[in-house]
């Protein structure tokens, strides 16, 4: 486990008392299709990017080298959301980039020159890594002529830090990333509870060319892309070997404006179809999908995707593979739910537009693929929620609510007798509320209606308000179309509350199957009808 991942200490010295030992790797996670998810929370997962406390540390740096200390974390947050990342290479020709200002290649050196320190302590000891970026941002404000006090006038400087050489991914990066995030202000906090960094809006316009005002075309295969062709491309083979049969899930190792920009460069000899951005409120399509992207840079060996497609052993992944890749990096300890719900859309796309089976050997890592050099998404990548992201959108699953109103009586509904009352009172409903019903020993069942056009193996979910007054055993019965009890199911609905709590998952007929939930159990309490989910 990387060292700014324990949850221990929370002062900048513990902090660099640890990193002073240097970087420990990190356990290899299972790859798809048997990954383990995560058990953390999203907010849990992101509080513990940022464990220790660092403004003393950006301050330092700022007041070292005549820096805004607010530049300083605006920059770290664009580039990793002030995680001290170990980074890796995706692209031949872009260095690894390290720590939580992601200085990578020359800045590295550089950065070590200027401040007397080897180039380890500028990668791996935060403190170093941020005092290395601000050494060249100073350096690159007397190139320029930067007026110090002005922090607007630091945007040439920091696009010069990025790297970044397209005019157009220069003027997203600063206007959209680093001085967005200047203007709204961001902050983490420790697994404890105390700040980490902290970054106040400040209304600042950056003093560089803006973004082009004129309308971006639509990706030619995904319409909510916007296309932005890359040269980096090549015809696929005409014969099998060129059909679309896989997409394969990429981390950039760098923020997003600067992927796309290196992926566009003639130079880079890299391309992938897609980007996605951080946050998920952009995806750039770069190649398009019947064309041979240039992201994998091995042949297929099948014994790697559980002998799946061996029929492809020995041929280039590209032939017949789609990329997509993800601003951010393999190392990093969770991923932005607004990042992985667009990339599912999108994936759920190619594979319905490509005849693609939307499962973990269909939709694979890098790493799994090329694990000689490359372990992108990383351990972290949340697996088995991104593919059941991607089925659901390919395949919507059906809900059927306890108000009529809400569903589509040609698909599902529900029937309740005058016992059971209409509810709203305990917050975390689905829909517009719920019923509720005593518990005793009678035959008067909510039951929940849903129609299936085709036999189809299915699992049920169900939705309750959780409260101390609710049934321990509440008894959920599984009923097919002919009339076939296929299971009883008895859960607590005294926890479990606001969210899907999955019931099971059974064979069904075609026509009107139904999951009903009895009244009939310990009385004294009571059971909730919300809704239930079929998927």
């Amino acid at each position: 486990m990387h060292p700014f991942r324990k949850p221990m200490v929370a002062t900048l010295a513990a902090a660099l008392s640890l990193a002073a030992c240097g970087p420990q790797e990190p356990i290899p996670a299972p790859e798809t299709p048997a990954a383990v998810e995560d058990s953390r929370t999203p907010a849990q997962r992101e509080a513990e990017r940022t464990p220790y406390e660092l403004d003393s540390a950006f301050a330092q740096a700022a007041a070292e080298f005549r820096v805004p200390a607010d530049l300083l974390k605006a920059i770290s947050y664009t580039e990793t959301h002030w995680e001290m990342v170990k980074g890796e290479v995706e692209f031949e020709g872009m260095p690894a980039a390290y720590g939580l200002m992601a200085l990578r290649g020359g800045n590295v050196t550089l950065a070590a020159r200027l401040l007397g320190v080897s180039e380890e302590a500028v990668r791996t000891e935060p403190l170093h890594n941020i005092r290395g970026a601000a050494a060249l941002l100073s350096a690159y404000a007397d190139e320029l002529k930067v007026e110090r006090e002005d922090l607007g006038a630091w945007a040439p400087a920091a696009a010069k830090l990025s790297g970044i050489t397209h005019s157009g991914a220069q003027a997203q990066y600063i206007h959209n990333q680093v001085y967005d995030v200047l203007r709204k202000g961001a902050v983490a906090s420790t697994p404890e509870g105390k700040v980490a960094v902290s970054l106040r809006p400040t209304q600042v316009q950056a003093q560089f060319a803006s973004p082009g005002v004129h309308a971006m075309a639509a990706g030619p295969d995904y319409a909510a892309a916007i296309w932005r062709p890359s040269p980096n491309f090549g015809p696929r083979p005409t014969d099998s070997t060129g059909d679309v049969q896989i997409v394969v899930i990429h981390t950039c190792e760098s923020g997003y404006s600067g992927c796309w920009n290196w992926l566009t460069d003639t130079a880079s000899g890299v391309s992938a179809h897609y980007v996605v951005n951080e946050s998920g409120s952009e995806i750039s399509q770069l190649v398009r999908e019947a064309d041979r992207g240039w992201h994998v840079g091995a042949k297929y060996d099948c014994s790697l995707n559980d002998s799946k497609m061996c029929d492809l052993q020995n041929v280039s992944v590209n032939h017949f593979a789609v990329g997509i890749e993800h601003g951010g990096y393999a190392s990093q300890a969770s991923f932005p739910a607004g990042q992985l719900d667009a990339s599912a859309k999108l994936t759920c796309d190619i594979t319905k537009d490509q005849g693609i089976v939307p499962d973990s050997y269909h939709i694979v890592a890098h790493g799994r693929l090329q694990p000689a050099s490359r372990t992108d998404p990383g351990p972290n990548w949340p697996w088995a929620t991104y593919i059941s992201k991607v089925q659901d959108y390919c395949n919507p699953p059906l809900i059927i609510d306890s108000n009529n109103a809400n569903n589509d009586s040609s698909k599902g509904y529900v029937e309740v007798s005058a016992n059971w009352a209409s509810a709203s009172a305990t917050a975390g409903y689905y829909g517009s509320g719920y019923y509720s019903a005593s518990t005793a020993a009678v035959s008067d069942p909510a039951t929940f209606y849903f129609y299936l056009p085709a036999a189809a193996t299915k699992t049920i979910d169900a939705w309750w308000t959780a409260g101390t007054n609710r049934s321990s055993t509440a008894p959920f019965l599984i009923t097919n179309a002919s009339g076939t009890q296929l299971a009883k199911v008895s859960v607590n609905q005294q926890t479990g509350g606001g969210t899907w709590n999955t019931l099971g998952t059974w064979s069904f007929p075609a026509g009107w199957n139904k999951v009903q939930l009895s009244r009939w159990t310990t009385s004294g309490y009571v059971v909730i009808a919300d809704a239930i989910r079929v998927r």
